[in-house]
């Protein structure tokens, strides 16, 4: 019965992993109600364990799944690559695990991890809960000042980074944007005491060590000399080797006993504020829900090979490439690289070099692959099950990927799902669910979601409005890292009694949910949720801008694209010169999947009586549409006219 708090359902699932000791009482207690007092969610308390346990010891002890493997990792040059066991993954946690128990971090302390897709940052992540450490993991795409801003607000007091990588054929060297992140945060007072770094792309990285017994001799970092960079930037009082750390470290560590409800991980999301949110996860309701909507959404086997494309720096990643898959014994691949590059064609020779069962991947990633027709999909006949997920899947992208890529044959399983909910909210289960093109279908077991008016009243039957949860499932999110009060005003306030997503909903005759995207101040560029107030401020920090508003205008690839008006300073030209500046802005306070895609001088802007602005109106303009709506509140109507016949119609 696991529609209740008694968790039969759940408890039985839950006998599948190893518990130091057991819980007592009822297995969920939760308040969605913010007039009944402080919003919580706590799941199976009084009992404990370790996740790592559970994902390496538990499937190499007890399962005898030692010599399986755990990951085949690609990197970004075809030819690059490993395999790696899962006796050689625990091995590596643990040697790493020793390593952070050595530097100082203890159970509770706050790491963060800014890596590129390498099996480095699985140990990295594993060896952190293992000693009952609190990762946070920060994308490799984000800029030093969103590194800085996130490492600031869960007061880190190690870093782990990596030299550089490639993305395609372009260098990025991390290493430098870890530094700058670093003295960003010493000037606002919070020194960052340790960064260790792992040699990528030096040749001396030997990474077929990995999980051997006898790590690769020790090396001086401080006059690196890499190929790819004239030189690694380095700081003797701060960095640390990663590779120089593990040598001789032990490759046994006991784990970390964990409470329930102590801390897993903190990964933040935009907030409608602009400053992002630490969404904070706890062990074991995050453990048995990523393991149970894995198992169950992609019916795992286990002879399956699965490959779900996203990074781990998203928290698709964190829930479907390690904690899920790891659970369950799976094999899974991982990708450093771009679906495009060196040709368009990767992604599937990778599918059939490895004969990938089960393939999970990102609707704009299909639309890309979209361009190039038919002819580049081969060899997939492994195929059995395809998955979407970070933005709704519009039909005809569906129908290209059902039809072409998955030949007719394989069921797709277009999943919803947040950074706060854990796992999978909405999803089909394959060839149990009858398909819509584009639809969520129904919620998962013990998920209760509604759909509400303005009013809060819930709609029945046929109906569009906000979608929201009646009642928690284990994993869903317990708080805002160190802002409870911001947890309970984004999620519960608006409507006392539910969860409030921020996405609107549409339900048909059949039942089955319709996401129809964000309806508070946030866009959804290529799977990434951006906040519109975010982008703003980055570009009202250039000194010729005195008003900024941005908007989502729909994009052919990305779902969404955005469509930034300036006003500018009096005197200020606008021109090319100044275009680029204020991109490159963007791309310095947020990162590259922030760059907007138009940006239209706007002398004037729609605004109430009040001085509001009138976003709504600005949506219509950037996507040329001439029905605006009611405009008896608009202050000054002549703005309208100016800005529909300057608007950009192609991107700069």
């Amino acid at each position: 019965d696991f529609l209740n708090t008694k968790g039969n359902f759940w408890g039985d699932i839950a006998k599948d992993f190893f518990w130091k000791s057991k819980h007592t009482g009822q297995f969920l207690d939760y308040n969605f109600d913010v007039t009944r007092g402080e919003i919580f969610i706590k799941c199976m308390e009084g009992a404990s364990t370790n996740i790592c346990y559970n994902l390496l010891d538990r499937n190499v002890h007890d399962k005898k799944l030692g010599d399986k493997v755990a990951f085949y990792w690609l990197g970004n040059e075809p030819g690059d690559d490993l395999t790696v066991t899962y006796r050689e993954l625990l091995l590596r946690v643990c040697q790493f695990a020793n390593v952070l128990k050595s530097q100082g971090v203890k159970k509770g302390d706050r790491v963060s991890i800014y890596m590129p897709m390498v099996i480095e940052l699985v140990v990295a992540m594993l060896a952190c809960v293992r000693i009952g450490a609190v990762h946070s993991i920060v994308f490799a795409g984000f800029s030093a000042e969103s590194l800085c801003e996130r490492i600031l607000d869960s007061q880190c007091s190690l870093l782990i980074t990596a030299d550089g990588f490639y993305r395609g054929d372009k260098l990025i060297n991390l290493k430098l944007l870890a530094d700058e992140a670093m003295r960003k945060c010493r000037d606002k007072g919070f020194p960052v005491e340790k960064c260790i770094m792992l040699k990528h792309l030096s040749k001396e990285a030997e990474k077929t060590h990995l999980g051997s017994q006898s790590p690769p001799a020790k090396r001086s970092c401080p006059d690196l000399q890499v190929g790819h960079f004239t030189s690694v930037p380095w700081n003797t009082k701060v960095d640390l080797c990663w590779h120089t750390l593990v040598c001789g470290a032990s490759d046994e560590c006991e784990p970390e006993w964990c409470e329930s409800e102590d801390p897993l991980f903190i990964l933040y999301t935009s907030g409608s504020t602009g400053k992002p949110k630490g969404v904070l996860h706890t062990v074991s309701g995050y453990m048995v829900y990523t393991a149970t909507t894995f198992k169950m959404v992609f019916d795992h086997q286990p002879d399956d090979i699965y490959w779900c494309t996203a990074d781990i720096g998203w928290i698709t990643g964190h829930s479907y490439i390690t904690y899920g898959p790891l659970a369950n014994g799976a094999t899974s691949v991982l990708f450093e690289g771009l679906p495009t590059y060196p040709d368009v064609s990767r992604m599937w020779e990778i599918v059939d070099k490895y004969c990938v069962t089960k393939f999970y991947t990102a609707p704009t990633a299909i639309r890309l692959l979209m361009k190039y027709g038919s002819e580049p999909v081969y060899k997939r006949k492994s195929l059995k099950i395809l998955g979407t997920v970070g933005e709704p899947i519009n039909p005809e992208a569906w129908q290209w990927y059902y039809t072409v890529v998955g030949e007719k044959r394989c069921p797709i399983v277009d999943t919803f799902w947040q950074t706060e909910t854990g796992g999978h909210v909405l999803t089909p289960l394959p060839a149990a669910t009858p398909m819509k093109p584009g639809s969520a279908t129904f919620p998962f077991f013990g998920v209760v979601p509604a759909i509400l008016n303005e009013s809060g009243e819930e709609l029945e039957g046929p109906s569009e409005g906000y979608l929201v949860f009646k009642q928690p499932w284990p994993g869903v999110m317990r708080t805002v890292y160190g802002n409870h009060q911001r947890f309970e005003t984004t999620y519960f306030k608006k409507f006392p009694g539910y969860y409030v997503t921020g996405d609107g909903c549409r339900r048909d005759k059949d039942g089955y949910y319709w996401i129809t995207g964000r309806i508070d101040d946030m866009l959804n560029v290529s799977g990434h949720l951006l906040s519109t107030a975010e982008v703003e401020s980055a570009l009202l920090e250039h000194e010729g801008v005195t008003e900024a508003a941005v908007v989502a205008r729909p994009h052919p690839v990305k779902g969404e694209s955005l469509y930034c008006f300036v006003t500018l300073t009096e005197g200020v030209p606008y021109n090319h010169t100044l275009e680029t500046e204020l991109k490159q802005q963007v791309r310095e306070k947020i990162g590259a999947i922030a760059t907007p895609d138009y940006i239209q001088n706007a002398p004037g802007l729609p605004k109430t009586r009040s001085g509001k602005i009138m976003r709504r109106v600005l949506r219509k303009i950037a996507c040329d549409e001439r029905d605006l709506g009611d405009l008896s509140t608009l202050a000054d109507p002549s703005v309208i006219d100016h800005l529909f016949q300057n608007r950009c119609c192609t991107t700069i």
